[in-house]
Parts: C-alpha cells; sequence; structure tokens
C-alpha cells in the first residue's frame, strides 16, 4: 500500500470523465488500497481515482467515526437522490488551502460495482451522501467549486492561486 500523490490544479486530468471499470482485478484491489491509504493520510473522507491520476472510475468513501469502514466503488452513479440538501464545506486536496459550502442532497442511493466484482445498491446519508456525490463528481471531470456561481468560483480560484 502506498500514499499517493494528488494531482495539482489544474491538471487537465481533474477535467477529464474517467473510464468505466470492465472488472474488478487484483490492479484494481491494489488502486483501492493505495487510494484509501492516500484518503487517509490526507485526511480526508473519500477519495477519487482520477485525483491520483489513474483515470478509472474508483472511490472509496469512508466517513465512519472509527474509519477502517471504506467502501470500495467502481462506475458508481446516483439512482436516486433525496429533494432535501444539505450544506457541507467541501475541499480538495487536489486544490489545498481552500474550502466552500455546497449544497447537496442529503441521501443518496447509489448503484456501483463492489470489491467482489458484483453490482451493489446502497444508501448513503449525511456525510457519506456528501462524500460520495462529490467523488462521482471527480468521476465525471467536475470540482466541487463548479456547484458555485461563477462569481464565488472566480474568488475561490484567486485565493488558492494566493494561497500556492
Amino acid at each position: 500500500m502506498t500514499v499517493r500523490r494528488c494531482l495539482p490544479w489544474p491538471d487537465a486530468r481533474l477535467r477529464t470523465p474517467a473510464a468505466d471499470v470492465t472488472g474488478i482485478t487484483d490492479e484494481i484491489r491494489a488502486t483501492w488500497a493505495d487510494m484509501i491509504d492516500t484518503m487517509e493520510a490526507m485526511p480526508g473522507v473519500g477519495l477519487a481515482a482520477v485525483q491520483i491520476g489513474v483515470m478509472q472510475r474508483l472511490a472509496v468513501v469512508d466517513a465512519s467515526e472509527a474509519r477502517g469502514k471504506a467502501v470500495r466503488m467502481a462506475n458508481p452513479e446516483v439512482l436516486y437522490a433525496s429533494i432535501e440538501l444539505r450544506p457541507h464545506e467541501e475541499a480538495s486536496p487536489n486544490l489545498p488551502g481552500v474550502s466552500a459550502v455546497i449544497k447537496r442532497p442529503r441521501a443518496v442511493t447509489v448503484r456501483f460495482l463492489n470489491e467482489a466484482g458484483e453490482i451493489e445498491e446502497r444508501d448513503f446519508v449525511g456525510l457519506w451522501a456528501t462524500s460520495v456525490q462529490h467523488q462521482i463528481d471527480h468521476l465525471a471531470g467536475r470540482m466541487y467549486f463548479d456547484h458555485l456561481s461563477k462569481v464565488k468560483r472566480d474568488m475561490l480560484l484567486r485565493k488558492a492561486r494566493k494561497a500556492g
């Protein structure tokens, strides 16, 4: 297991949709293990493979109190989202030093390929739901700040450039 380096914004790969995973292999499992190590080292509650330059639709999420409960997902997609929104301060290791409050659905049902290679549907609520949606955005080439107005997004990116 290895802690991997996160791509620095504005690396073009962060704006590139990732490729679907066709099956769960030992290589995929090794990538997930590295992603969990990287997420824990940040520390964070989720990581998408594109954040470390792996252009596959892979994500890990662990919003548990005790940690060690990471959900490994390939090809995650939101099937259902609650109408009720939940604001949460989001950030990314790809753009350190800045964050923004983003409102996302409080609960989502997600379908994904699990570590056994089986299609799974799971409900996520609260911070788990926020993190899963954040990772799915990354896999589609979107960043959390894309949910902000143009004015707020430009301010955030200016602040990040000054901090960097």
